[in-house]
């Protein structure tokens, strides 16, 4: 008898020291993983196997919350419920094995810049013309664009109208720091020195012209009625864009190109389907060219975002943003889009798409 209470007591003790650390393991997984916490909780009295198993998915699970980017954390944080656009989601991790890819920026210098049907860059900055609503644009370049749907109006995006655009692959794929990492990093026009020698890039540089240039930019004011500002972290951009629609209720979305080949000049035609986002409030933000991203935000009101498909003559189809300015008052009265649709400030709305490294957010319900 002594013997069997001997052995009792050593099982009852081991049985109470298994549960204590299965308890003490399911508080401290808790704060994460509440709903297995509380399985765990309830099969503590039962087959011992299946509880190791499910504290092993739990380490799993543990594991590959650890190997996501900050960057991603935060934003399934701040908006569990709001999908991840490509734009976004390429940076995150982006392909290793394709050597095309580079976060050199000097690569990136022709990133949006449309081609002509020889497959010649042109020189204009599409994404300034896009985000820079006072950007001048020479005379002498117009001629370039005038069978190009760079800016279109409103009517131009009903079922059947045909475009010619070039929706092209991203060249700039510098990649998100961490909120961190970035802020430990100057960014002001007055840290030249320091950012450049920061970056290894000598100050007579291509390298250094883009990181002033792109700075100056993210400095400059905005006009009137835009709120605007240069998100050099994925945290930073979330931050801003649920600040200014006053809602993390949004919808972050990019221009995607559905099948692969729609490098060069391509004649699209719209396909039925036109959507129109919510909200009378829209913040866009473009990609800039620099070491690691930054994106330049801004919201202007009113304006009005869709979405549309687009079908491309060889079959290739884009799911397609396009932004259209209500108000172009404020615009620069020489600005490429005065010149491409011969219209004057204020007179109708413009609309022009997004690049595809390019995010627009909305809200999911209308503004009061």
């Amino acid at each position: 008898i002594s013997t069997g209470n001997i052995s009792s007591n050593q099982r009852l003790g081991s049985t109470n020291s298994l549960q204590l650390r299965l308890s003490l393991i399911s508080c401290f997984i808790s704060t994460r993983y509440t709903s297995v916490a509380k399985l765990i909780s309830v099969l503590m009295g039962f087959h011992l196997p299946l509880v190791f198993a499910l504290l092993s998915l739990a380490a799993v699970a543990l594991a590959n919350h650890a190997a996501q980017p900050a960057p991603q954390l935060y934003w399934n944080s701040v908006l569990p419920n709001t999908q991840m656009p490509r734009a976004i989601s390429e940076l995150l991790h982006p392909d290793s094995t394709n050597e095309e890819k580079s976060t050199n920026i000097t690569n990136a210098a022709g990133n949006g810049k449309p081609i002509d049907h020889k497959g010649k860059p042109e020189n204009i900055p599409l994404a300034l013309i896009f985000y820079n609503l006072r950007y001048d644009l020479p005379t002498d370049n117009q001629l370039h664009y005038k069978n190009v749907a760079i800016f279109f109006l409103e009517k131009d995006m009903r079922p059947g109208t045909t475009t010619n655009f070039q929706f092209p692959r991203n060249s700039n794929t510098a990649t998100f720091l961490p909120r961190e990492s970035a802020q430990s990093i100057p960014f002001s026009s007055n840290k030249l020195s320091e950012i450049f020698n920061h970056f290894s890039v000598k100050p007579t540089s291509v390298e250094a012209k883009t990181i002033k240039q792109t700075i100056e930019e993210c400095e400059a004011p905005g006009i009137k009625g835009e709120e605007k500002y240069c998100a050099t972290s994925l945290e930073s951009m979330v931050d801003f864009s649920t600040s200014e629609l006053r809602t993390r209720n949004v919808q972050a979305i990019s221009t995607e190109v559905l099948e692969k080949g729609a490098v060069s000049m391509h004649k699209y035609t719209t396909m039925p389907g036109l959507k129109k986002l919510a909200g009378d409030k829209v913040v866009v933000c473009h990609k800039q060219n620099y070491p690691y991203a930054v994106f330049y935000c801004h919201a202007i009101k009113p304006i009005a975002a869709y979405v549309l498909s687009l079908k491309g003559h060889d079959g290739v189809k884009v799911k397609a943003v396009a932004i259209c300015h209500l108000d172009t008052s404020e615009w620069n009265p020489k600005h490429l889009a005065f010149q491409i649709l011969k219209v004057k400030p204020g007179k109708i709305p413009i609309c022009h798409f997004l690049p595809t490294d390019h995010i627009v957010w909305v809200s999911n319900h209308k503004s009061a």
